[in-house]
């Protein structure tokens, strides 16, 4: 058995147990120094900090490496498509085809805003940049779905939120191009898949409906695969640091957009 790494503070020797990751990465578990020894660790900027503990996703910029859940990422965008990525990210494994069907239904229930929420688009200068739109709209979201902004933690109202914000995001953006653009805004279909239905409400018009082209459908699928989660980065850590404060899960993502 290998030593544990140890630390002598003020003639007190502490020992740290070692926390061994899913890639067997090693980090010391100094959660109890302070209790110990009254002091804290210093790291400018999280440099060498893993705030939490996760099977989520694992990411290697300089060796090219991203899996999901053990899952390499050339295998998801080979074989997979975003709505299967969004359920395996969440419950940890793939879906069956059922479950697929299920889950897709539930995430395409979620892409209708409320239509006050698009009195909302009309308070913002054409020219707001599309992330702080973004921004405001999740959180104008929950104004109308207030069962969904409890403190405290219920595993059902916790799904329903997720699929929410996955539902209701592309709408927004959809929205906010379209606004932009001086168009007519396009409502969700449900009956279409969630990429197809994205450029849907991008690109049709009261004249001429968006005509599916099978590879930008497949592009703009692969694109969400790819973005689908990135680890411990910036906006993540933020949605992470406001949610801890039992904050809800749209103004968290709020924070975390911004």
């Amino acid at each position: 058995m290998s030593q544990l790494p140890t630390a002598t503070i003020e003639g007190k020797t502490i020992e740290f147990p070692v926390i061994v990751g899913t890639e067997n990465e090693k980090a010391i578990d100094i959660a109890k120094l302070r209790q110990q020894t009254g002091y804290i660790t210093y790291d400018d900027g999280f440099k060498n900090t893993g705030s939490c503990q996760s099977s989520i996703t694992y990411i290697d910029g300089d060796l090219g490496i991203l899996r999901y859940r053990g899952y390499p990422i050339e295998q998801l965008c080979a074989h997979s498509n975003f709505l299967e990525v969004a359920y395996l990210i969440y419950y940890g494994e793939l879906p069956t085809p059922a479950q697929l069907a299920e889950y897709r239904g539930r995430v395409m229930s979620k892409t209708f805003l409320h239509e006050d929420v698009r009195h909302h688009f009309n308070t913002l200068p054409h020219n707001t940049h599309p992330m702080a739109i973004l921004s405001s709209m999740l959180n104008a979201i929950s104004f109308y779905t207030p069962h969904l902004t409890t403190s405290e933690y219920n595993p059902e109202l916790a799904l329903e939120a997720a699929t929410t914000l996955i539902g209701i995001t592309q709408t927004i953006a959809a929205y906010t191009y379209r606004r932009a653009q001086g168009k007519p805004i396009n409502y969700p279909n449900p009956d279409f898949d969630y990429a197809e239905n994205f450029l849907h409400m991008m690109f049709s018009d009261p004249y001429r409906p968006y005509a599916m082209n099978e590879h930008a459908v497949r592009a703009m699928d692969l694109i969400l695969v790819l973005h689908a989660d990135h680890e411990q980065n910036c906006s993540t850590s933020t949605v992470r640091m406001i949610g801890s404060s039992k904050a809800n899960l749209f103004a968290s993502v709020s924070g975390g957009v911004n």
